[in-house]
């Protein structure tokens, strides 16, 4: 490995020297790659990580209060500028075929779920923001596991995808754009691909700090900037991400369903607080007085006759695709969630870890049973885990619908968790999971620039 590529990438991945040996041949594999296909010359490589969140799940498409940590499993976009206005993409993995678009301010999509969306998000909102006349460029993408993000599993893979896009065509434009605003257009820009999410994911894959936690508030500020400060992860302990395997297609309809019950209850509790406009401006009233102005369960033709309309309580037209909406339970999870989630800051800034993993333990029983978004292999695996001697708290992280679940876990412990828990999870469910330990990352941008013969 050469002697200036180590250096580089040791500010982001760390002094580990297996795995800083491990990236370093990642990235001579993807310079040779993008030789081999665009020729020699000047080549740039950007990244930008994954994360897995610690606690508050569900609760910043609400305006509430998050705790991720980025992975340093993150996607490469390895890139040249080119002199036209064509972004030509190719994957060292075979399943994601080439594509080539242009830039322009109105981009036709892609197929839903076509992986060309999460580059063409960026290159449109940056076009119709600080364009026009952004030129294009030649890329290589490598989000392929160990080292990639994994797919599916609750750790954002989508949105690394779509930040590594951003940063990559910011760079080779040299427009500047960082911070809490480049994470916010990269929110934005992840609305081509039909998920109207929250901000959590941008916001940690940019902001990030090694060995660090992010406390992000998602309600923007009045000069439209965010709340944020970073949080260190005590030493002695270990968060453990444990991938169950388990993939859930076409979630996309029941994650905008839950925005739809979030943004349903607002709504109705407009009737007595007349001036908010997200959960996030109730949570100081006490769950009691809250509880019975949102109904269990509630219809379309009521919410009509209310005035309500849930065909259109989504930002650009998106159907929930459903009649029946679970209201109640949706808000008391997001409610609760943002509370947990200052106890948990609290709780490690004062070095109460203790205090850390039953905080964990019940932010799982709320997003399992109020915010229905586990499985039964999930179910299984959190109880696999927490029967470790040395575990403090699991729960699942992400979306949700299968992925992943977070441990917390004495550091001296680590070792001996994940054969017994894999074992007997696969002896239970017939899935594989993965262990791996959350090495946290830096946060995205330019991680390395060479020229290539």
């Amino acid at each position: 490995m050469s002697r200036e590529l180590k250096k580089a990438l040791a500010v982001v991945y760390g002094e580990d020297a297996a795995n800083l040996a491990a990236q370093c041949a990642r990235y001579e594999r993807g310079l040779a790659g993008f030789s081999a296909r665009y020729g020699p010359g000047a080549v740039t490589v950007f990244r930008a990580p994954g994360r897995v969140n610690l606690i508050g799940e569900h609760t910043d498409y609400n305006h509430g209060f998050v705790l991720p940590m980025a992975l340093d499993k993150d996607v490469l976009v390895f890139a040249r500028a080119r002199d036209d206005r064509t972004v030509r993409l190719a994957n060292v993995e075979a399943a994601f075929p080439d594509r080539e678009f242009a830039i322009s301010a109105d981009i036709p999509a892609q197929p839903t779920g076509d992986w060309a969306n999460y580059a063409q998000g960026p290159a449109q909102l940056f076009e119709r923001e600080l364009g026009p006349g952004l030129r294009g460029y030649d890329a290589l993408v490598d989000g392929e596991p160990p080292y990639g993000v994994p797919r599916g599993a609750g750790v954002s893979s989508s949105s690394a995808l779509t930040v590594a896009s951003a940063v990559t065509l910011l760079g080779v434009n040299g427009l500047e754009l960082s911070g809490p605003a480049l994470a916010d257009a990269c929110g934005r820009a992840e609305w081509y691909v039909g998920t109207r999410g929250g901000i959590m994911d941008q916001f940690i894959s940019v902001l990030a700090r090694r060995d660090h936690a992010l406390f992000l508030d998602c309600r923007p500020t009045g000069e439209g900037s965010y709340r944020y400060r970073h949080v260190p992860i005590p030493t002695g302990y270990a968060l453990l991400v444990v991938d169950s395997g388990v993939r859930h297609s076409n979630t996309r309809p029941q994650y905008n369903r839950r925005v739809a019950e979030g943004r349903i209850g607002v709504r109705l509790l407009q009737q007595r607080y007349p001036g908010i406009t997200r959960l996030r401006d109730v949570q100081e009233e006490p769950w009691e007085a809250l509880e019975p102005l949102l109904p269990e369960v509630i219809h379309t033709p009521e919410l009509l006759a209310l005035g309500i309309d849930p065909e259109n309580i989504l930002d650009g037209g998106v159907s929930p695709q459903t009649d029946t909406y679970y209201v109640r339970r949706r808000c008391r999870h997001v409610i609760t969630e943002n509370r947990r989630v200052l106890e948990t800051v609290a709780a490690l800034e004062a070095g109460q870890i203790a205090r850390v993993g039953s905080l964990l333990r019940a932010a799982h029983a709320s997003a399992r049973d109020d915010y229905e978004i586990s499985t039964p292999e999930i179910e299984t695996l959190v109880r696999l885990a927490e029967a470790v001697p040395g575990v403090l708290g699991a729960r699942l992280t992400g979306a949700g619908w299968g992925g992943c679940i977070v441990v917390l876990i004495a550091a001296e412990s680590v070792s001996a968790f994940g054969e017994s828990v894999c074992d007997a999870y696969r002896q239970g469910t017939g899935f594989e999971a993965h262990v791996f330990v959350c090495h946290s990352a830096a946060g995205a941008g330019a991680a390395f620039s060479t020229t290539i013969s």
